[in-house]
Protein backbone atom coordinates (compact mmCIF):
# COMPACT_ATOMS: atom_id res chain seq x y z
CA UNK A 1 0.00 0.00 0.00
CA UNK A 2 2.70 2.49 1.00
CA UNK A 3 4.70 1.51 -2.20
CA UNK A 4 1.55 2.51 -4.42
CA UNK A 5 1.34 5.69 -2.65
CA UNK A 6 4.68 6.18 -3.41
CA UNK A 7 4.12 5.57 -7.03
CA UNK A 8 1.13 7.84 -7.22
CA UNK A 9 2.62 10.73 -5.09
CA UNK A 10 6.07 10.83 -7.61
CA UNK A 11 3.64 10.65 -11.20
CA UNK A 12 1.60 13.55 -9.37
CA UNK A 13 4.92 15.35 -8.73
CA UNK A 14 6.77 14.31 -12.47
CA UNK A 15 2.88 15.82 -13.92
CA UNK A 16 3.54 18.90 -11.62
CA UNK A 17 6.95 19.72 -12.65
CA UNK A 18 5.63 19.69 -16.25
CA UNK A 19 3.03 21.60 -15.57
CA UNK A 20 5.61 24.49 -14.78
CA UNK A 21 7.38 23.97 -18.23
CA UNK A 22 3.84 24.52 -20.16
CA UNK A 23 2.73 27.59 -21.32
CA UNK A 24 -0.77 27.59 -20.65
CA UNK A 25 -3.24 29.86 -22.88
CA UNK A 26 -5.31 31.77 -20.33
CA UNK A 27 -7.93 33.93 -22.01
CA UNK A 28 -8.38 36.56 -18.78
CA UNK A 29 -4.38 36.98 -18.59
CA UNK A 30 -2.72 36.70 -22.24
CA UNK A 31 -3.19 39.45 -24.74
CA UNK A 32 -4.73 38.56 -28.04
CA UNK A 33 -1.13 38.23 -30.04
CA UNK A 34 -0.64 35.57 -27.40
CA UNK A 35 -3.15 34.03 -27.54
CA UNK A 36 -3.20 33.69 -31.66
CA UNK A 37 0.08 32.20 -31.78
CA UNK A 38 -0.57 29.62 -29.04
CA UNK A 39 -3.58 28.37 -30.81
CA UNK A 40 -2.90 29.23 -35.10
CA UNK A 41 -0.27 26.29 -35.03
CA UNK A 42 -2.65 23.37 -33.59
CA UNK A 43 -5.32 24.55 -35.52
CA UNK A 44 -3.41 24.34 -38.75
CA UNK A 45 -2.13 21.09 -38.22
CA UNK A 46 -6.19 20.11 -37.29
CA UNK A 47 -6.68 22.07 -40.95
CA UNK A 48 -4.09 19.34 -42.98
CA UNK A 49 -5.48 16.36 -40.86
CA UNK A 50 -9.11 17.65 -41.96
CA UNK A 51 -8.42 17.82 -45.46
CA UNK A 52 -6.88 13.75 -44.90
CA UNK A 53 -10.22 13.07 -43.59
CA UNK A 54 -12.07 14.48 -47.00
CA UNK A 55 -9.38 11.95 -48.84
CA UNK A 56 -10.61 9.04 -46.79
CA UNK A 57 -13.99 9.87 -46.79
CA UNK A 58 -13.92 9.88 -50.83
CA UNK A 59 -12.06 6.42 -50.63
CA UNK A 60 -15.72 4.73 -49.93
CA UNK A 61 -17.32 6.21 -52.81
CA UNK A 62 -18.47 2.97 -53.94
CA UNK A 63 -20.28 1.52 -51.59
CA UNK A 64 -21.86 5.21 -51.09
CA UNK A 65 -23.24 5.05 -54.50
CA UNK A 66 -24.67 1.67 -53.85
CA UNK A 67 -26.38 2.83 -50.94
CA UNK A 68 -26.57 6.27 -50.01
CA UNK A 69 -28.77 5.26 -46.81
CA UNK A 70 -24.94 4.57 -45.38
CA UNK A 71 -24.28 8.26 -45.62
CA UNK A 72 -27.40 9.01 -43.42
CA UNK A 73 -25.38 7.86 -40.40
CA UNK A 74 -21.71 9.33 -40.73
CA UNK A 75 -22.32 12.40 -39.32
CA UNK A 76 -23.75 10.51 -36.00
CA UNK A 77 -20.88 8.31 -35.91
CA UNK A 78 -18.42 10.98 -36.04
CA UNK A 79 -20.28 13.21 -33.24
CA UNK A 80 -20.60 10.75 -31.03
CA UNK A 81 -17.02 9.40 -31.25
CA UNK A 82 -15.96 12.93 -30.79
CA UNK A 83 -18.02 13.56 -27.95
CA UNK A 84 -16.97 10.79 -26.25
CA UNK A 85 -13.33 11.81 -26.68
CA UNK A 86 -13.57 14.91 -25.96
CA UNK A 87 -15.56 14.12 -22.33
CA UNK A 88 -12.11 12.18 -21.66
CA UNK A 89 -10.10 14.86 -22.76
CA UNK A 90 -11.76 17.15 -20.79
CA UNK A 91 -11.49 15.24 -17.46
CA UNK A 92 -7.90 14.02 -18.32
CA UNK A 93 -6.91 17.95 -18.95
CA UNK A 94 -8.51 19.17 -15.97
CA UNK A 95 -6.59 16.38 -13.57
CA UNK A 96 -3.33 16.84 -15.43
CA UNK A 97 -3.31 20.66 -14.33
CA UNK A 98 -4.01 20.11 -10.50
CA UNK A 99 -1.53 17.20 -10.79
CA UNK A 100 -3.78 14.30 -9.91
CA UNK A 101 -3.91 12.09 -13.50
CA UNK A 102 -2.89 9.09 -13.19
CA UNK A 103 -2.41 7.82 -17.23
CA UNK A 104 -2.65 4.10 -16.16
CA UNK A 105 -5.44 4.64 -14.15
CA UNK A 106 -7.31 6.57 -17.01
CA UNK A 107 -6.07 4.09 -19.66
CA UNK A 108 -7.50 1.03 -18.31
CA UNK A 109 -11.22 2.87 -16.85
CA UNK A 110 -11.26 4.51 -20.02
CA UNK A 111 -10.83 1.72 -22.07
CA UNK A 112 -13.69 -0.09 -20.43
CA UNK A 113 -15.92 2.97 -20.67
CA UNK A 114 -15.25 2.37 -24.64
CA UNK A 115 -16.61 -0.43 -24.26
CA UNK A 116 -19.90 -0.01 -22.53
CA UNK A 117 -20.40 3.34 -24.02
CA UNK A 118 -20.11 1.51 -27.38
CA UNK A 119 -22.32 -0.78 -27.05
CA UNK A 120 -25.20 1.30 -24.92
CA UNK A 121 -24.93 4.03 -28.05
CA UNK A 122 -25.05 1.38 -30.86
CA UNK A 123 -27.75 -0.23 -29.39
CA UNK A 124 -29.89 2.49 -29.00
CA UNK A 125 -28.97 3.34 -32.39
CA UNK A 126 -29.74 0.03 -33.84
CA UNK A 127 -33.19 0.05 -32.38
CA UNK A 128 -33.97 3.71 -34.31
CA UNK A 129 -32.75 2.41 -37.78
CA UNK A 130 -34.57 -1.21 -37.56
CA UNK A 131 -37.86 0.89 -37.08
CA UNK A 132 -36.73 3.46 -39.56
CA UNK A 133 -35.24 1.50 -42.53
CA UNK A 134 -35.52 -1.95 -41.75
CA UNK A 135 -32.89 -3.02 -43.66
CA UNK A 136 -30.86 -6.09 -42.48
CA UNK A 137 -27.31 -5.38 -43.92
CA UNK A 138 -27.85 -1.84 -43.03
CA UNK A 139 -28.52 -2.46 -39.64
CA UNK A 140 -25.63 -4.82 -38.86
CA UNK A 141 -23.33 -2.11 -40.61
CA UNK A 142 -24.37 1.03 -38.32
CA UNK A 143 -24.80 -1.37 -35.11
CA UNK A 144 -20.66 -2.18 -35.36
CA UNK A 145 -19.86 1.37 -37.23
CA UNK A 146 -21.02 2.74 -33.95
CA UNK A 147 -19.20 0.25 -31.61
CA UNK A 148 -16.33 0.28 -33.79
CA UNK A 149 -16.28 3.93 -33.79
CA UNK A 150 -16.75 4.61 -30.27
CA UNK A 151 -14.67 2.05 -28.77
CA UNK A 152 -11.43 3.44 -29.44
CA UNK A 153 -12.63 7.32 -28.88
CA UNK A 154 -11.23 7.50 -25.17
CA UNK A 155 -7.92 6.11 -25.90
CA UNK A 156 -7.35 7.91 -28.90
CA UNK A 157 -8.22 11.36 -26.77
CA UNK A 158 -6.37 9.99 -24.11
CA UNK A 159 -2.98 8.81 -26.06
CA UNK A 160 -2.73 12.28 -27.65
CA UNK A 161 -3.72 14.32 -24.46
CA UNK A 162 -0.68 12.60 -22.47
CA UNK A 163 1.74 12.81 -25.66
CA UNK A 164 0.70 16.64 -26.13
CA UNK A 165 1.86 17.09 -22.73
CA UNK A 166 4.61 15.19 -22.51
CA UNK A 167 6.00 17.36 -25.37
CA UNK A 168 5.16 20.29 -23.19
CA UNK A 169 2.15 21.72 -25.00
CA UNK A 170 -0.98 23.17 -23.63
CA UNK A 171 -3.24 20.07 -23.93
CA UNK A 172 -6.42 22.04 -23.46
CA UNK A 173 -5.40 24.20 -27.11
CA UNK A 174 -3.69 21.11 -28.99
CA UNK A 175 -5.59 18.23 -28.12
CA UNK A 176 -9.09 19.22 -29.17
CA UNK A 177 -8.73 20.45 -32.81
CA UNK A 178 -5.94 17.12 -33.28
CA UNK A 179 -7.70 14.34 -31.19
CA UNK A 180 -11.10 15.78 -32.72
CA UNK A 181 -10.33 15.08 -36.25
CA UNK A 182 -7.75 12.47 -35.92
CA UNK A 183 -10.60 11.46 -34.40
CA UNK A 184 -13.40 11.69 -37.26
CA UNK A 185 -10.84 9.69 -39.50
CA UNK A 186 -10.91 6.74 -37.85
CA UNK A 187 -14.38 6.85 -37.17
CA UNK A 188 -15.23 7.07 -40.87
CA UNK A 189 -12.64 4.89 -42.02
CA UNK A 190 -14.01 2.19 -39.24
CA UNK A 191 -17.07 2.66 -40.79
CA UNK A 192 -16.32 2.88 -44.35
CA UNK A 193 -14.49 -0.18 -44.09
CA UNK A 194 -17.72 -2.13 -42.30
CA UNK A 195 -20.06 -0.43 -44.96
CA UNK A 196 -18.13 -1.99 -47.26
CA UNK A 197 -17.84 -5.45 -46.72
CA UNK A 198 -20.98 -5.85 -45.49
CA UNK A 199 -23.46 -3.52 -48.44
CA UNK A 200 -20.62 -4.19 -51.47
Amino acid sequence: MNNHNGNHNHHNHANHKINDCIHYAEDDKEPVGMLLRLRVPSLIIGLLLGLLLSFVVSMFEEVLSRDIRVAFFIPLIVYLAAAIGAQTQNIYVRDLKTGHANFKTYLFKESVLGILLGLICALLTTAVVIFWLDTPGLVLTVFLGVFGAILPAPIIALIITELLQLEREDPAVWAGPIATVFQDTVSVLIYGLIASAIIL
